[in-house]
């Protein structure tokens, strides 16, 4: 019983070492690769893509708004929020009538379910 002990003792030990000598040779630092000049401009890279997302939706969001008021507001004021699957059986139906273009069919769906 004692050797057992004894025996894991010194494993835990030895795993302990192993893993203080492992990061000293990491500079100290677990997110050694997220403190470097590259992974810095990488995340300005991500921020960036997020901001021309953001502003791509945005004005898609806005040219929907015109097309719905180009193509749509001429008969209809702005129906209530209608499930995704429901608005997009309406604009089917309404696209054969008004004809929509499929694009203009896209934006203004977009445009009515967000």
């Amino acid at each position: 019983m004692k050797i057992r002990f004894v025996l894991m003792a010194f494993l835990v030990a030895g795993a302990m070492s192993l893993g203080l000598v492992a990061n000293a040779s990491n500079g100290g630092s677990k997110d050694a690769s997220k403190d470097t000049p590259a992974a810095a401009s990488a995340a300005g890279a991500d921020q960036s893509t997020d901001n021309q997302t953001a502003a791509q939706k945005e004005n898609m969001h806005l040219e929907g708004e015109r097309r719905f008021r180009s193509n749509c507001a001429r008969c209809h004021a702005a129906p209530p929020k209608f499930a995704p699957r429901m608005m997009a059986t309406i604009l089917r139906h309404m696209r054969v009538r008004a004809a929509i273009t499929d694009q203009d069919m896209h934006l203004i769906l977009r445009y009515m379910t967000e």
